[in-house]
């Protein structure tokens, strides 16, 4: 199977380029079952980037873009009255898919976000007292626009805490953004060549090998020493919950499999640590007004760790 995952791996950064490290974190992601809240202005091809993967790992995929008169109905779907046949008829909404976008989530009230956010942790919908399960791989990518806050419902850090990772798209370099000019102006992208590396049947057997990934008692000492030291830590208001020690295992696991191992070492713990936690703790006021940002301060406490042998 890791033949199959290697061909995804080049493919993906064929199509995707100078997204490198977010591209094999978003692959972590799915294959650690979680989900991942993308944050990048727009334009940065976080769309694509999520199409592209759902189209090489041959699964559905929908696109919902959240807007301020959204229905948590138009997400998990709704029952309307069949007149010819006198009869009540479920209609299914978009979540039910492998993968889904959606597309600037925090331009939705607390209702819908929390629609969906049910539906991810659930896996599961209720229409009209009715439960609904969803497909057994269920893929969240939520987006969020970093510059523009006015009309927009932030996402309650409870909330964040349900994404696996959360992931900054930044632009790419001056010679990557250069390549993707011209092979868009050249229409080297055309989507009828993108053929499926995987199916969801060969995904699922994946998933089954990476839950084999060996992650010895050192390695999780050294996860829940991280996951502690954020609530000691006087820099951080809120440290993180034991969701997210398990969020670091299993995407470790993940990210070691990429990587060609069947076990976990320290550094597969320091690569994930970062995405699974800037989303899950808060800095105190004193460190924010000292202009000192999430990521640094997780590098700081990565590095106060001892790293077990």
């Amino acid at each position: 199977m890791k033949t199959e995952i290697t061909n995804l791996l080049e493919k993906y950064e064929e199509r995707i380029l100078g997204q490198h490290t977010n591209l094999r974190l978003l692959l972590s992601a799915i294959l650690a079952g979680g989900h991942v809240l993308l944050e990048g202005v727009p334009g940065t091809g976080k769309t694509q980037m999520v199409r592209t993967l759902a189209a090489l790992l041959g699964g559905d995929f929908s696109r919902i873009q959240f807007t301020p008169d959204l229905l948590p109905s138009d997400i998990t779907g709704s029952t309307i009255y069949n007149m010819k046949d006198n009869t009540f008829q479920t209609i299914k909404g978009p979540v039910f898919t492998n993968i889904l976008l959606a597309d600037e989530i925090n331009r939705t009230p607390a209702k819908t976000q929390a629609a969906l956010l049910e539906a991810m942790e659930e896996k599961q919908v209720t229409i009209q007292g009715e439960t609904y399960p969803l497909s057994d791989i269920f893929f969240v990518v939520a987006t969020q626009n970093p510059i523009e806050f006015e009309g927009t419902y932030p996402l309650p850090e409870a909330q964040q805490d349900r994404f696996l990772f959360k992931l900054h798209i930044d632009f790419p370099s001056f010679d990557e953004e250069k390549n993707v000019l011209k092979q868009v102006i050249e229409n080297k992208f055309d989507k009828q060549t993108l053929a499926s590396i995987l199916d969801m049947d060969t995904f699922l057997t994946i998933k089954k090998e990476i839950e084999s990934v060996t992650l010895e008692d050192q390695v999780i000492d050294y996860i829940m020493q991280l996951v502690r030291k954020t609530r000691e830590a006087e820099s951080i208001r809120f440290g993180a919950s034991t969701r997210a020690a398990i969020s670091i295992g299993k995407a470790a696991q993940a990210w070691a499999y990429l990587s060609g191992r069947d076990y976990v070492t320290p550094d597969d713990i320091k690569m994930v640590a970062k995405p699974a936690l800037r989303h899950r703790i808060q800095l105190s006021p004193h460190v924010e007004l000292e202009g000192l940002t999430v990521d640094q301060i997780i590098e700081e406490l990565v590095g106060s760790i001892p790293v077990p042998r």
